[in-house]
């Protein structure tokens, strides 16, 4: 099934990612970075809950659970009153639209400052559905441990959560609900020293 028609379901975890066209960057600068995340929040913040992230300079990784359906009807209600959308513009369809929407606002900032046409990343983002706890623990590890394929050391990378589930500092991420998956904030320090190496 063509994934641009797989909805992503309430109360469902995800892990989303996606890549530069042709590999390209999309990250050149701190600031860039730093936008992105506040795009991410602005149009993704009413339909997902955020538990993890990477971005590196060619690509990004976000695990996500969607929003519970009461959640979801109240804010498609909010941003639909005049009309009785079906399709692409149902309210099953409200997730996807919003995290395309806000691929799309990044990718027209970044044009317009790098003076440069047409798509960012590829089309349509990735989406794999998470069934399983362990499944989830081990998303949540391998998105961290990503700045290890650049030679970095993930547990000090910038622009990941690994820092921010370790930080005391208000935070968006579900800090408290990450730990609570691992038991403890001490496994889950123990369990990253592991590499977890996903296929896709």
């Amino acid at each position: 099934m063509d994934i641009r028609i797989q909805n992503l379901e309430p109360d469902c975890f995800y892990h989303i990612y996606n890549r530069g066209v042709n590999g390209d960057k999309v990250f050149q600068e701190n600031d860039n970075y730093m936008f992105f995340m506040a795009q991410f929040l602005k149009y993704s913040g009413n339909v997902c809950d955020l538990y993890a992230y990477c971005l590196m300079p060619n690509h990004f990784h976000f695990l996500i659970k969607i929003k519970s359906q009461a959640e979801l009807f109240k804010f498609f209600e909010e941003q639909n009153k005049r009309s009785n959308n079906k399709g692409l513009h149902s309210m099953e369809s409200l997730p996807s639209k919003q995290l395309s929407k806000f691929i799309s606002s990044y990718t027209q900032a970044y044009n317009k400052v790098f003076e440069r046409h047409g798509p960012l990343f590829e089309s349509p983002f990735k989406r794999k559905k998470i069934d399983s706890e362990q499944y989830l623990r081990n998303v949540i590890i391998y998105i961290h441990q990503n700045p290890i394929d650049i030679k970095k050391d993930f547990k000090s990378y910038k622009f990941s959560s690994y820092s921010t589930v370790l930080s005391s500092l208000k935070t968006n991420l579900k800090r408290d609900e990450v730990i609570e998956y691992f038991d403890n904030l001490e496994n889950f320090i123990f369990c990253h020293t592991n590499i977890i190496d996903f296929k896709f």
